[in-house]
């Protein structure tokens, strides 16, 4: 593959000649790899249903112990589930933070192949952890932190993408890239549930509703495409010449530390998050928010003081986009709309399942003592990737209108619908878990937050557009992958916040706090952009 010695995409005349063909290849290449990305990190939201499913039928299959030493049950299981897609978003997003600068350090094609070779591990020792159902749950703690290196791989490949491709067309460009991306997360959603139903890797099976299941299917069926996907970035990829030039093992060397010094800031982070389930210091969201301020500074702080003079030069280079205002107020909108989405789309399954998949009153509303399976629950997993794949495959549609009519706009109003929705979801939840027949509240619910899952897309699409319009080139790179980094923190925080709810019997409070947050943005992304004496119009 020839090295590409110039790269001037605003120049109409070398991107027709050149620039066109050689950035659509590199964008069709990045796409199936960062949809492999995105599964293996957030795989773990049907992989948890899975291990519900199969303890509900035998309790001795998948018995996770808890402090005291005894088997959990009942609201305190369900909770502890919930962990491991925290987790799995707590390293992603952790690691987004070296991704963010990795791409004109180490170079677009060398990190890509790289982030799809580790992926391989997570995926192969989760399937090997599945086939043993007495493995521990630490084991499942570490193998969901290592999935992170997935949640990483968005913001080196966004960064790397918007080199690619002139301004006006940024907001599509990246639309498909994250959008398509994105829709790794209902890819495994939708296949995982039809691969664990016979042997393909061999191995033991499990009853479930009276049929055969293969559950180490759901994570070893991707080695071989990962492994694939890898080979495809390294021989069809390009590293640009603003980026690295040097040799390739240096590149490798290069990112593998930089990685390493974002897993210090994960373990940090996760053994806190872990003891804090043992003894609290402060209200929930308090302690989240701790956990998640430590791993960013960790992290910030290894990459500041841990690299090498000539990569520490080129951080601090990039680093300049932490004095401009408007990286900040950007990072808060981004959370919002891609927080939300990977938010959700972790927890999204399992709160289906908890909410109709169980009665907790009598006939004639009155509360149970212990909940019980609902035997007319709808199959939850026929219909868990429909939020993710609704939010992923409209995503691109928020970057064209942003592109048509501005973003800020498209943002203002994409906002307002997001918080009326996120409230109707609450109060549907709120009559669903008062009934004792939660099932009839299923399809409202469902139709609710797929609209809320569109909204996500839409507001993904038009915030990124806007950041590609506020900064010039050299910095909307760096804050693209920044303020993904600090979003990506929502596949964190929202599960961990719904595992709270959950266990107090009142999950819809969590919804009307996300409503409150999305007031707050509104009013936010108003002042600085959409009113008509804006600071930036965009």
């Amino acid at each position: 593959m020839a090295a590409i010695e110039k790269w001037e995409p605003e120049d109409e005349t070398f991107w027709e000649c050149t620039g066109k063909t050689l950035a659509f290849r590199n964008l069709w290449v990045s796409i199936p790899n960062l949809m492999l990305a995105f599964g293996v990190w957030i795989y773990w939201s049907v992989i948890i249903n899975i291990i519900q499913g199969l303890h509900d039928s035998d309790p001795n299959l998948y018995a996770f112990l808890g402090s005291d030493g005894q088997p959990l049950s009942g609201n305190a299981y369900k909770a502890l589930l919930y962990a491991l897609p925290a987790v799995a978003g707590l390293s992603g997003a952790t690691l987004r933070i070296p991704n963010s600068f990795m791409i004109a350090i180490c170079g677009g094609r060398n990190v890509k192949f790289l982030t799809t070779v580790l992926l391989v591990l997570p995926a192969m020792g989760t399937g090997l952890a599945l086939r043993e159902p007495g493995t521990s749950f630490l084991t499942y703690v570490l193998l969901a932190a290592l999935s992170g290196v997935g949640g990483g791989a968005f913001a080196s490949s966004m960064s790397n993408i918007n080199f690619y491709f002139p301004k006006r067309i940024q907001g599509l460009s990246l639309g498909l890239n994250a959008g398509l991306g994105n829709l790794g997360v209902s890819l495994f959603q939708l296949v995982t549930p039809w691969v664990i139903t016979f042997g393909l890797f061999g191995g033991p099976s499990f009853q479930l509703k009276g049929e055969p299941v293969y559950p180490h299917n759901a994570a070893l069926v991707w080695v071989p495409i990962l492994a694939t996907l890898a080979i495809l970035a390294f021989t069809l990829m390009h590293n640009l010449p603003q980026h690295f030039k040097g040799p390739t093992l240096v590149a490798f060397g290069r990112y593998l530390w930089l990685e390493l010094l974002g897993f210090c800031g994960v373990a940090v982070s996760t053994v806190l998050f872990l003891k804090s389930k043992q003894w609290s210091f402060a209200p929930e969201l308090i302690e989240t928010l701790f956990i998640m301020i430590v791993a960013i500074a960790v992290t910030m702080a290894l990459m500041r003081f841990a690299t090498a003079k000539q990569t520490r030069d080129n951080l601090q280079r990039q680093f300049s986009i932490f004095g401009n205002k408007h990286n900040w107020v950007m990072t808060y909108l981004y959370v919002m709309t891609f927080g939300s989405f990977i938010g959700y789309s972790s927890a999204f399954p399992k709160l289906l399942k908890d909410v109709f998949g169980y009665i907790r009153v009598d006939a004639q509303g009155l509360p149970l003592a212990d909940a019980f399976v609902n035997p007319n629950a709808p199959d939850i997993l026929k219909y868990a990737f429909l939020g993710a794949a609704m939010g992923a495959a409209i995503r691109p549609v928020g970057g064209w209108l942003s592109d048509k009519l501005g973003g800020a706009r498209v943002t203002h109003w994409d906002t307002v619908v997001m918080t009326v929705t996120a409230v109707a979801c609450g109060w549907v939840v709120k009559l669903a878990m008062a009934s004792a027949t939660p099932e009839k509240y299923f399809v409202p619910f469902l139709l609710l937050f797929i609209l809320l899952f569109a909204t996500t897309g839409i507001g993904n699409g038009s915030t990124f557009r806007m950041i590609a319009m506020i900064f010039p080139k050299e910095q909307a790179g760096p804050v693209l992958g920044w303020t993904s980094a600090v979003a990506a923190y929502g596949a964190f925080l929202i599960p961990t916040i719904f595992a709270t709810q959950i266990e107090a019997a009142r999950p819809e409070y969590a919804l009307y706090g996300f409503a409150v947050y999305y007031v707050t943005c509104l009013a936010l992304n108003w002042w600085c952009y959409a009113r008509p004496n804006a600071e930036i119009k965009c």
